[in-house]
This record gives structure tokens, sequence and C-alpha cells, in this order.
């Protein structure tokens, strides 16, 4: 299984966006809003040098990025429980050696994924909603 990070160039931000967009991954978010191309194209020409793609296979599998030290992550549904998300975090915290994630009280699984990288809880942040 091969995977590896690429920079996240011009070409990738639409995958990076419909997949932050995609139904199946959109509750992982703390922020769930629709991302439209205009947004993206902005935000990327901002931030893409922060963000980086995994590629396994010739196709990409997911992204992550770190902005002001926060991560944000996201594995393709299709590549989840492959080790994507793993390779990922470790890949990027090597980069951003200070880089920490925000992560929604709910989201078992990335709790999950960054206690197996040697992160633990330091902070809960309530809101009301």
């Amino acid at each position: 299984m091969e995977i590896y990070l690429v920079e996240c160039s011009e070409e990738h931000w639409e995958f990076v966006r419909s997949l932050r967009n995609d139904i199946r991954v959109i509750d992982g978010f703390i922020e769930n809003i629709h991302i439209s191309q205009e947004m993206q194209y902005q935000y990327m020409k901002k931030n893409s040098d922060n963000y980086r793609i995994a590629i396994k296979l010739g196709k990409q599998v997911g992204y992550v990025g770190v902005i002001e030290n926060d991560i944000r992550i996201c594995t393709h549904p299709d590549f989840q429980g492959q080790g994507v998300a793993k390779f990922m975090l470790n890949e990027v915290m090597k980069i951003w050696p200070n880089a920490f994630g925000k992560i929604k009280i709910n989201n078992i699984d990335s709790l999950k994924l960054f206690e197996s990288c040697g992160f633990s809880t330091k902070y809960n942040i309530l809101t009301k909603d």
C-alpha cells in the first residue's frame, strides 16, 4: 500500500472542495457549510501551501491541512479504514510539529485517529447550540 503526499496545487482544489462537501463526511467538521467553487478558489489561493493531498494507486484519497496550527483532515469514504488518515496525520506532524486538532466530541473516529498518533486531550470547549 503505497501512499504519499503531494503539495496542494490548483489541480487538487476541486477534490478538496468536493470531499469537504461530501454528505458522508460533512458531519465530522466543526462547521457544516456548503463550499462553493468561488469560496474554495479564494480560500485555496490564500491557504493551499498549507495543504497536502494523499495519493494512493494514482488517486487522490484524502487531504490534510494546517491553518494557524489547526489540523484539517479528511479521507475519501472509499478509502477509510485503510490507514490513509493515520499516514497523513503522522506525515503532516513532520512538517508542522506544533499542530493540534480541534475535534467535535461526538466524532469518535477522529478522536481515535488523533489518539493513535500520540495526541491527548488538553481542552474541552463547550458551546451552546
